[in-house]
């Protein structure tokens, strides 16, 4: 079983954010990033698929700050290749990241990639699907759970509103993943320490890229703070009242 998970690295939005001079991204001065939470259920579902049947599990990832820290905790936690795509990355769009993984992963045989289902810094969710359309794959995303099965995949998929559905998929093919069948493993620093000693990052030139077809941001705003809440004062009787008042001068009532 071959199987391949892109993963990307994400703003941390534990960290306060600014947009740059220009006004149409953020300023990456001071920005830390960290692997995209989806990415990591990915790379987890994946060991775990190996684990049950075997076979070798790759990540590949486009250069970024940090990234190679994630490769290395993605070693030390069970894959066994790592990739990274090196070039002009750092304005890579949805639909230029699906081509360029298209042009490495399609050499490479792959059985089976699992993609985070979105990543958090644009909710894009498109990597996925337009990689499944570059190698003429299936494609099945909101997937929570996967079993395999003499070349079958069947896979649970999230709907809104806490439905699941089932579904049943012959390999090759990609699939989103929203959670891993568990929660993603942790691994203690000396075992990613140790991954750096002996696991090795192969690095893959892009070349050039193609940008078509992604979205184009003209402006970005920061949330603007306004005072909205009201205090209301007294009994509950008293509250209630002024309650039915405002909602009946709003036009609510």
């Amino acid at each position: 079983m071959n199987i391949f998970v892109p993963i990307k690295m994400v703003p941390d939005l534990v960290e306060e954010l600014s947009i740059d001079p220009g006004g149409a991204a953020l300023d990456t001065a001071w920005m830390r990033l960290i692997l995209n939470e989806f990415d990591d259920h990915a790379i987890e579902q994946a060991i775990l698929l190996k684990e049950r049947v075997g076979g070798q599990v790759t990540v590949i990832a486009p250069d970024a700050p940090d990234v190679d820290d994630a490769l290395f905790t993605a070693a030390a936690k069970g894959a066994d290749r790592l990739v990274k795509l090196t070039g002009e990355t750092g304005s890579l769009n949805s639909h230029a990241a699906a081509r360029a993984l298209a042009a490495v992963i399609q050499a490479e045989i792959p059985d089976l990639i699992l993609t985070g289902v979105q990543a958090h810094n644009d909710l894009d969710g498109q990597v996925g699907p337009l990689l499944a359309e570059s190698l003429s794959m299936p494609y099945i995303g909101y997937v929570s759970a996967v079993k395999i099965e003499n070349r079958m995949a069947t896979v649970k998929k999230e709907y809104p509103g806490g439905l699941l559905g089932e579904f049943m998929v012959e390999l090759p093919a990609v699939l989103g993943i929203q959670a891993s069948d568990e929660p993603p493993r942790y691994v203690a620093f000396s075992k990613v320490r140790q991954a750096m000693q002996t696991a090795r990052i192969e690095e893959r030139d892009l070349g050039a890229l193609d940008p078509s077809g992604g979205a184009t941001v003209s402006r970005m705003f920061q949330p603007e703070a306004a005072e909205r809440a009201r205090m209301l004062e007294g009994d509950a009787g008293e509250v209630a009242a002024r309650l039915v008042e405002i909602m009946q001068e709003s036009g609510v009532l």
